[in-house]
């Protein structure tokens, strides 16, 4: 075991983790510890934009991004929190510029900004041209800037270092002080102890609980999982976005920037069936009513292809010189995955998961909170880990990149401070003792379950049960599908029994997460009764604001009578949650009705 002492851990190395590693770097001694190399973490598949009030091409102002950002959220989101994000995010985009990242550009040399679902100007009445973005690889360039910035303020990464516990110390005070993290390094084996003031996580979102999902398979909720196992709340765990436009049958992501450029949703008929469901901006509604809109189409069986099965993305009027200079990696995929010339004929999409919006909850200077009041001194988290909220129910396209951005910073700053007033805290006597347990438990195991198996059958029970549309019914079975599955996890196999980059190691740690995070949504969506944004439900198809204008704040319960430094989902998960609410913070604007 190996020990190492930093004023701040950043732990996840995408956009919000760099972000952030930018600032702290800058004001204290930083590590960044990441499971992947920095410039394969997953804000690198962004495509389409980051909006700013930039108002270069037409009239925008912040307030009216408040505004279509608490409106697309269906009135969950926190707005001071809102507020704060739109207000800069005129800055983030020129931090990002200034840093060197090459943003297309007006004739007059200005960021250029396209449309994007849900921005609107002058609060609904048309689309704003809102989105800056490098081509369609604004996420790519994104990672790159960043990384190329961190390395300049001289910030220490340690590659491939898998965080899989934090410490937590009693301060002066009696509280909990988060005073470290533990770390698996997946070349050799070893476990390494990283002591810290603050510890920020920025680890991502945990789409591979689904089958068909934008995400890539190293987004396994483990930032989430690991606080939630302290007995830390998780907030709106039941809203996961389902982008519209995935490739039908893959999930690989269309890009909301082909609809931004004029791109068409279209049935079998050829109809424009969004014209039919939100009238004013038609295929650029918010992504939860446009995926809605394109499940309908499909059941009620307007669907195209020869199992009626998707719905169809016309871009053969855009013309050659918009596809190839502003939408280039979009129409290769098209062409590489399914066979398709876009030039030519319509693209077959079908609505795929894409986005947590609940997860760790945070004040607006990302701080997690131990409840709905008090925070975790020591404790940050940034990013689609995080939940501020911004995004409340559904996420407003291109406000993710913007998120990773305005939070990661204001995490930096903020632990950087808190680092430079405070000593270093003792660690736990053991402080590995928990992540020792799990990885020697799960390296000798030899029941007769394989990980592939338990994965295949949690995404296909969420696929099928927890996905776009969700009754009481198909949640009741999705809860005991996972908890089955939670038990037969304890009864797994890892065939590699060795140290270096053992990949059946790793899975195995990965899926005790995303069965924890999986359970976590289902228990809340069937708390929620209502339909809101990205939970819609068909026996609550109407938004209930007496009853669940509010906040899902999730405990797993720690019994007494267990050890709670006891390693986790070995001889059986601790299955009891306590589900509390917290008020959702309203300063402008009241809830309405929500048409487009």
């Amino acid at each position: 075991m190996q020990f190492h002492k930093y004023d701040v851990v950043v732990v996840g190395a995408g956009g919000a983790g760099m972000r952030a590693a930018i600032e702290a770097g800058q004001r204290s001694r930083t590590a960044v510890l990441t499971k992947l190399y920095p410039t394969r973490s997953h804000t690198g598949a962004a495509q389409g934009g980051m909006c700013a009030a930039l108002a270069n091409v037409e009239e925008d102002n912040w307030e009216w991004h408040t505004f279509d950002t608490i409106k697309g959220g269906d009135y969950l989101v926190d707005q001071d929190a809102a507020e704060v994000m739109a207000k800069e995010a005129i800055d983030a985009v020129l931090d990002l510029e200034k840093m060197g990242l090459p943003f297309n550009r007006t004739p007059e040399g200005r960021i250029d900004q396209r449309r994007f679902g849900g921005h609107t100007r002058d609060h609904g009445k048309a689309p704003v041209r809102r989105s800056c973005y490098a081509a369609d690889r604004t996420g790519h360039m994104i990672l790159q800037t960043l990384y190329q910035n961190c390395i300049k303020h001289g910030v220490e990464f340690f590659n491939e270092f898998y965080v899989l516990d934090i410490t937590m110390t009693p301060g002066p005070d009696g509280t909990q002080h988060c005073t470290g993290a533990v770390a698996y390094e997946l070349a050799t084996g070893e476990i390494h102890v990283f002591q810290a003031k603050s510890v920020i996580f920025a680890t991502g979102g945990f789409g591979k609980v689904f089958k068909t999902t934008s995400n890539a398979h190293t987004l396994t909720g483990d930032g989430m999982g690991i606080i939630y196992r302290k007995g830390l709340p998780l907030e709106d765990m039941e809203f996961y976005q389902f982008h519209p436009t995935g490739l039908a049958g893959l999930g690989i992501l269309i890009s909301e920037a082909v609809r931004g450029e004029g791109g068409i949703l279209r049935n079998a008929d050829g109809e424009r069936f969004m014209e039919r469901y939100a009238p004013t901006i038609k295929d650029l509604a918010p992504r939860d009513i446009v995926a809605r809109s394109m499940a309908m189409e499909v059941l009620e069986g307007r669907g195209a292809g020869p199992n009626k099965d998707h719905v169809l993305l016309d871009v053969t009027h855009l013309g050659e010189d918009v596809l190839e200079s502003k939408l280039p990696d979009i129409t290769e995929f098209s062409r590489t995955y399914l066979g398709v010339e876009p030039l030519h004929e319509p693209v077959p999409v079908y609505p795929t998961a894409h986005y947590a919006m609940g997860g760790v909850p945070t004040n607006v200077d990302a701080e997690v909170l131990a409840d709905n009041e008090n925070t975790v001194p020591g404790l940050y988290a940034a990013g689609e880990v995080a939940c501020v909220s911004v995004h409340g129910s559904n996420r407003l396209g291109t406000n993710s990149l913007l998120d990773i951005n305005v939070f990661g910073r204001r995490a930096g700053i903020a632990a950087a401070e808190y680092a430079n007033q405070h000593d270093f805290l003792e660690l736990p006597e053991q402080p590995a003792k928990l992540v020792e347990g799990m990885v020697n438990h799960l390296r000798t195991a030899e029941g007769g379950e394989r990980v592939a198996n338990i994965r295949t059958a949690l995404q296909e029970t969420m696929d099928a049960n927890a996905s776009v549309y969700r009754t009481e019914e198909t949640l009741k079975q999705a809860l005991s599908d996972v908890q089955l599955l939670k038990e037969r996890y304890g009864r797994i196999a890892v065939h590699d029994k060795g140290k270096r980059y053992n990949h059946d190691l790793l899975e195995a740690v990965e899926l005790g997460f995303l069965l924890d995070l999986a359970e976590a949504l289902v228990n809340s969506a069937l708390a929620r009764k209502e339909s809101r944004g990205g939970h819609a439900r068909e026996d609550y198809t109407t938004r209930d604001d007496t009853n669940f204008m509010r906040h899902s704040m999730q405990y797993k319960q720690l019994p007494e009578e267990e050890d709670p430094n006891a390693p986790l989902g070995l001889t059986g998960f601790r299955s009891d949650i306590r589900l509390e609410y917290k008020p959702v913070t309203v300063t402008r604007y009241q809830p309405m009705e929500r048409k487009y």
